[in-house]
């Protein structure tokens, strides 16, 4: 496979088009949001106090403002009949009126907020997504359910192609693979290998097998996906919407080095943090939505371009190594705003010094990203 053409259907990266901005486009209390945009600007449209609300930073005269009226006008009597709120319904209001516009539009964006919860902005991205091409790369090392659960999820919740790698039939996991591909043939493409993973001692290593996936893959966008992750709908559009409008990654899961001790995130706070094997390194808070430094969680949508020349090949294990990649990679990393509907299965039981051992080697890269960046 050659990347000599670049990908029709996705826009170029470019940092200022991705979220991460200074607000969040439903802010309450006035500022520089977004405007619902993916690049942070000011003026939200969605405010529901005064400040920059509307588009270019312009003050939306009468909300969350005073003074705003004429000098020597008196009060009205019932300014809330004026408007059309109470009072005799046939009391419209002064069309010209700016307070009866900034609350029209107010009213207007408080709509669309809600059309929003039912499930319009999903397909919009529906959408702007429908003619991006999206491969899920699955690696298939054993746990024979899981990865029935796993691939049957991908195949009711998304349009996707799945490219699955089947190392040495571990506890009958290929079998499944091959009983499902058989199948939905023009769904699932499988390649069966005699090797055995490297955690059971073989000599396929985590890697060499990603960068095979990614080869084999044609799709514009590559999803790596772990057989441990179940989707509960559908979970990849955000993904893939994020990376169509100029990320070069989109993932379930943000990471952030600090010395805190907890993080606000779309889930609320989090006091989860993660440190390096043996207390090496930063450590990572979970973050996001919006610009990230790091991705993780067993579910990243990248730009397979990209990603040929930023994946660890070296790596023999997993852990940490979605880290490496994510820090390799040339752009923005972003996490939707709300959070994509993903269960995560319990992991996959591999021995303990082997882990360790691994572990520590793939963090050493992790390390030396973080050095250079």
């Amino acid at each position: 496979m050659t990347d000599a053409k670049p990908p029709g259907n996705l826009r170029p990266a470019r940092p200022e088009e991705v979220a991460g901005g200074t607000g969040t486009g439903r802010d309450t209390a006035g500022g520089a949001g977004t405007g619902g945009d993916t690049a942070g600007g000011a003026g939200t449209g969605r405010d529901t106090a005064g400040g920059a609300a509307l588009r270019g930073g312009g003050r939306a005269p009468g909300v969350g403002t005073a003074g705003t009226r004429a000098k020597g006008e008196h009060a009205r009597l019932n300014p809330a009949a004026e408007l059309g709120f109470s009072g005799d319904p046939g009391q419209h209001g002064d069309p010209g009126d700016e307070m009866l516009h900034a609350q029209r539009v107010w009213d207007g964006t408080l709509a669309t907020n809600r059309l929003d919860d039912l499930g319009v902005n999903s397909e919009r991205q529906r959408m702007e997504t429908k003619d991006v091409t999206v491969g899920v790369g699955l690696l298939v090392d054993g746990r024979p359910e899981d990865v029935r659960r796993c691939l049957q999820s991908v195949l009711d919740h998304t349009n996707a192609r799945v490219l699955a790698l089947d190392l040495g039939d571990v506890d009958g996991a290929g079998d499944v693979l091959r009983e499902l591909a058989d199948r939905h043939p023009e769904r699932i493409a499988a390649w069966h290998v005699a090797e055995q993973p490297h955690w059971r001692g073989g000599t396929a290593t985590w890697g060499e097998s990603r960068a095979k996936l990614l080869r084999l893959d044609e799709s514009e966008v590559h999803v790596l996906m772990d057989t441990d992750v179940v989707l509960r709908g559908d979970a990849l559009t955000p993904l893939v919407a994020a990376v169509a409008s100029g990320a070069v990654a989109a993932g379930w899961r943000g990471l952030e080095p600090s010395d805190g001790a907890t993080a606000r995130t779309s889930i609320g706070i989090v006091p989860q943090w993660r440190q390096g094997p043996g207390g090496a390194g930063p450590e990572w808070r979970e973050a996001g939505p919006g610009k990230v430094r790091a991705l993780t969680g067993g579910l990243l949508a990248v730009r397979r371009a990209q990603a040929i020349g930023a994946l660890p090949e070296d790596a023999c294990y997993g852990a940490y190594a979605d880290l490496e990649l994510s820090l390799a990679l040339p752009g923005d990393l972003v996490v939707p705003d709300e959070p994509p509907p993903v269960e995560r299965l319990e992991r996959h039981d591999v021995p303990a010094d082997y882990l360790e051992r691994e572990s520590r080697r793939n963090y050493d890269g992790v390390l030396r990203m973080l050095t250079v960046s």
